[in-house]
């Protein structure tokens, strides 16, 4: 199990995000994990693009046909805003998103160089893991989904200089070419179960969710 601190990003005014959480904190609890913490995740009322532009960061990164742009910008600030955290706290964070459930024990990170996913990828195609614990990225060229990874303040460093220069949503932003060390574990602890999003819109459900309205909702916060 990692040292450090754990958190799980949860939209503390909607019920479904705070729910899923506590969903996401109870499956932890069943692997021998400490204490997971609740993370206020930025939302669209709190002016993203405002925050963006007080931090160096090209709004107009997140306009893309699968999400709405001020939700995929205030999800990107919320996974900065732990970057920080981590960096000048100088500790080693597990960094989990709302929908993540615990399937298995999380790694020890003495092998990890800067940033690991412990997630099986959650939506598309990706490659099935070659290697043993801790090795490169072979998922896909990028994480896929970032519901589940862990940031050495080394790592969170280099996250938030490439904001500044090549922004994107927080999934492809964690790619290889801009980080060519990015790892993965063989055996994922992490899965994404999820019935709500509340940053793609339509377009994208269909693209990543076998989208369907009976099913699955399209949240406004």
């Amino acid at each position: 199990m990692i040292g450090g601190k754990q958190y799980v990003i949860t939209i503390m005014d909607n019920e479904n995000s705070v729910s899923a959480a506590k969903r996401t904190i109870n499956s932890a609890k069943k692997f021998g994990m400490g204490k997971v913490e609740h993370w206020k995740a930025t939302t669209p009322a709190d002016n993203p693009e405002k925050i963006m532009k007080e931090k160096g960061i090209d709004p107009n990164a997140f306009k893309e046909r699968y999400s709405r742009h001020e939700n995929c910008m205030a999800a990107f600030l919320s996974h900065y805003s732990l970057w920080e955290k981590c960096a000048f706290e100088n500790e080693e964070f597990l960094i989990l998103e709302h929908d993540a459930v615990f399937v298995n024990h999380v790694p020890h990170t003495t092998m990890l160089q800067h940033v690991g996913t412990i997630g099986k990828a959650s939506y598309g195609k990706w490659n099935e893991c070659s290697h043993i614990g801790w090795g490169p990225l072979t998922q896909k060229r990028y994480f896929g989904g970032a519901h589940s990874y862990i940031v050495k303040p080394s790592g969170a460093w280099q996250l938030m200089e490439m904001a500044q220069k090549n922004p994107a949503p927080t999934d492809v932003f964690l790619n290889l070419d801009n980080f060519p060390w990015l790892q993965e574990w063989s055996t994922p602890s992490v899965e994404v179960k999820d019935n709500f999003t509340t940053i793609q819109n339509t377009t994208g459900c269909l693209a990543k969710h076998n989208y369907n309205p009976d099913l699955y909702t399209i949240e406004n916060v």
